[in-house]
């Protein structure tokens, strides 16, 4: 979870959930599916959108994907002091184990902005990582 100085205008939080797809993965095929779900807090004292998304998805083998596009499952969501908003999205992966990390931009009401970085989180096939 990534936090900024107390009180803040700007302080967000992010918590990171994964599941991993058996029934839409083909792992004879190197082919492993995982959902994830995102939940972002505005913990700082003036409202922001998030505008847009930036991923960097890492698998095993050291592959990179870098994913960016405008807000998050279509939506460029609005959230007011003390306001979370969650969706869940997924990704791909050729390898059972993989990580994903990035960053939100956001426009405060204030006109400032300014980047919310997402921690790193792991995407693995249960049982392979202990």
């Amino acid at each position: 979870m990534s936090r900024m100085e107390k009180n803040a205008p700007h302080n967000f939080i992010i918590q990171t959930r994964v599941n991993y797809l058996p029934d839409q993965s083909d792992e004879a095929g190197n082919r492993f599916v995982f959902s994830y779900t995102i939940t972002i807090t505005n913990l700082g004292s003036i409202a922001a959108k998030l505008v847009s998304r930036h991923w960097i998805i890492t698998d095993a083998d050291n592959h990179v994907q870098e994913v960016r596009g405008q807000g998050v499952v279509g939506e460029q969501p609005l959230l007011h002091p003390k306001q979370s908003f969650e969706y869940t999205s997924g990704t791909v992966l050729s390898t059972q184990v993989g990580t994903m990390r990035g960053s939100y931009r956001m426009h405060a009401d204030d006109g400032a902005q300014f980047d919310v970085e997402i921690p790193q989180f792991v995407l693995s096939v249960p049982r392979v990582l202990h």
